[in-house]
């Protein structure tokens, strides 16, 4: 049993000492957002879809990088995206408070939702960078790629579907 926990340890070690240090930068910026996102704020929807881009972005990447630009793994990224919308936008009614259409801003109510989903793509992409290293055979194991797919998909699409409610209020907003 302690041969086993060292083993484990060490490749722990291993794995965090292989991670370059831009991902740490990248995974502060990413708590820092989320903790902004968990107070009410006001900002441009420009500004309220950087986020959900560049993890839309990000993902696609890395399923690229893993799988290749197949059809599989980017269709099921979509249909994890899709799901992720329409989730998003039953559960988000009333994560738009105010409209200022003069300013050319929305208001958010706060949530914790947006720190867990942009941890859970920056998880999923270092999950499998780290399966990747490991068992570079997974590239070739397409029920593995469309899983990993899907679920970047459907996380993306969760952070995209509160964007699309602050254009929703956007376009109702009295002129």
């Amino acid at each position: 049993m302690a041969a086993s926990i060292t083993g484990e340890h060490t490749m722990l070690q291993q794995i965090i000492g292989h991670t370059p240090l831009y991902v740490w930068a990248i995974l502060a910026f990413l708590v820092n957002r989320g903790i902004a996102a968990s107070r009410e704020r006001t900002m441009t929807l420009r500004a309220a879809a950087i986020v959900p881009v560049v993890m839309a972005g990000l993902a696609l990447q890395e399923i690229g990088h893993r799988f290749g630009l197949a059809a599989v793994p980017l269709g099921a990224w979509l249909a994890g995206a899709a799901t992720g919308v329409a989730m998003a936008w039953q559960l988000g009614a009333g994560a738009v408070t105010a409209v200022d259409r003069a300013a050319g801003t929305v208001t958010l109510r706060g949530s914790w939702a947006p720190l867990v989903l942009m941890l859970g793509v920056f998880c999923s992409r270092y999950a499998l960078a780290v399966a990747g290293a490991m068992a570079p055979s997974l590239a070739h194991d397409m029920p593995f790629a469309v899983a990993a797919s899907l679920l970047l998909g459907l996380l993306n699409g969760l952070l995209g579907g509160r964007v699309l409610r602050c254009v929703q209020a956007w376009s109702v907003a009295v002129r």
